[in-house]
């Protein structure tokens, strides 16, 4: 049976995600450097056009006043010859008697150059400019054909935008090659970090890699992993320690308690107390046992394979808690609505119910806790107080209910939810829909 989704690791949520980050980071070197070449050039482009307009219009507009002067100043001077007109260049000179003779177009312009247009004639377009001065007598004007101008520079800006679309294909080319090579040092440390499968064997990366950023990364990594690999070390003797120096001890509480029992003179008090002593043995040897399935399990993934029967298991938990009632007036009762049999370990399913119905029994000070089991779920009811924090702050390491007195580290509910998510189980808390006490559901993956 694979496991579910929400049993993986966080590091293998990760590395599932890994490739997408990768890729985003590309992306954006890609697109950051293709609109730098393409902004440089489009701004190249358009600042030619602006700068040639702008000189040319200067250096035209400039010769025609200068023009003008001297051809108004070589009338004056000699009416019969005003002078001979520049190449382009076309003058006029209008009397005071002769002034409605001046074209429509130029006879509200006061002196200066300006900018014209009209028809050619031809179907086409003259695009002109005319230099104006206004005597009291005489009207000048100078007139500078620049069609061939407008021709060409209409060409350019059409010239300038082909080779803006040349040079954004160049940079789309070159940033597509330089984000390429500038992501895969990053690319191949990725790679190996993901070959990487036992910590203990861990080949260094750094001899790897240049020294440069990704080279320091490299160290940093290969630090870590180190510091990570005599930390795993450790909880591996720990572990190994924990197992042989509990489960001995507790085995020697079992067997001894169990001989006891079988003394004819006990009495029936002290049989009661051998009793309690072997069902906390019991249930510290499965808290043991599910510890270590847990630690192993996280570095290896879940076992399956196992199969308990959840009934029995309930039960077992019922009577383990009923020595902690302390005279309340409190029922426990257990109701198997249906058979269930669960892929797991016995101490696993043991240690979840027993935090699940110890808490229940915790809190509640009369009434009843009833433990449900049904075709995929457990539900364990109780009619305390009910739930006055955050449900999710309750699973969280340390934290500890309201009305939790004393006793207690606030460790049983994580550690419920690391083993439900390590199985694919589903717990939540709830309070009755009256409030008068909450609901716990473990469910089981199909």
């Amino acid at each position: 049976m694979p496991s579910p989704p929400e049993a993986l690791p966080d590091a293998a949520r990760v590395t599932r995600r890994r490739p997408g980050y990768r890729r985003r980071l590309r992306s954006r070197i890609f697109i950051s450097i293709a609109l730098f070449g393409l902004v440089l050039a489009t701004g190249f482009a358009a600042a030619t056009v602006y700068l040639r307009s702008r000189l040319e219009s200067q250096l035209i507009s400039s010769t025609l006043n200068d023009n003008i002067e001297r051809y108004a100043d070589s009338f004056y001077t000699n009416p019969q010859l005003p002078g001979v007109p520049l190449e382009k260049l076309t003058g006029y000179v209008f009397s005071q008697r002769r002034f409605a003779n001046v074209p429509f177009a130029w006879r509200d312009l006061d002196s200066g150059v300006h900018d014209l247009t009209e028809p050619d004639g031809k179907g086409g377009k003259l695009v002109y400019k005319l230099a104006v001065r206004k005597d009291p007598g005489y009207w000048f004007f100078l007139k500078y054909d620049t069609t061939q101008e407008q021709l060409s520079q209409t060409q350019l800006r059409y010239a300038l935008i082909g080779a803006v679309a040349v040079f954004a294909l160049l940079s789309l080319l070159i940033s597509a090659w330089l984000s390429a090579r500038v992501i895969r040092p990053v690319s191949d440390l990725a790679r190996r970090l993901r070959n990487l499968r036992e910590i203990g064997r861990a080949e260094p990366l750094a001899p790897h890699f240049a020294n440069d950023e990704v080279g320091e990364l490299a160290v940093a990594l290969d630090e870590y992993a180190e510091r990570l690999t005599a930390m795993v070390q450790s909880d591996r003797e720990f572990n190994s320690d924990v197992s042989h120096e509990l489960r001995t001890p507790l085995a020697v509480i079992a067997s001894t308690t169990e001989l006891l029992q079988t003394s004819p003179d006990l009495t029936d008090k002290l049989r009661e107390r051998l009793k309690r002593i072997e069902r906390a043995s019991r249930q510290a040897t499965e808290m043991i046992e599910a510890l270590l399935l847990l630690s192993r399990a996280e570095r290896r993934g879940p076992t399956f394979g196992e199969t308990t029967d959840a009934g029995k298991v309930a039960a077992d938990v019922l009577d383990s808690q009923r020595p902690q009632l302390g005279g309340r007036q409190l029922d426990l009762q257990l109701r198997l609505v249906q058979p269930l049999q669960v892929d797991a370990p016995a101490s696993v399913l043991a240690v979840v119910l027993t935090n699940l119905v110890g808490n229940a029994v915790k809190y509640t000070q009369h009434g009843e806790v009833v433990v449900r089991v049904l075709e995929d779920r457990i539900v364990v009811e109780d009619t305390g107080p009910g739930l006055a924090e955050d449900v999710d702050l309750l699973f969280e390491r340390g934290v500890r209910g309201k009305d939790a007195g004393g006793s207690g580290a606030g460790l049983g509910l994580a550690i419920v939810r690391r083993l439900c998510s390590l199985y694919g189980w589903n717990v939540s808390l709830r309070n009755r829909e009256d409030r008068q006490g909450s609901v716990a559901v473990l469910r089981f993956a199909r």
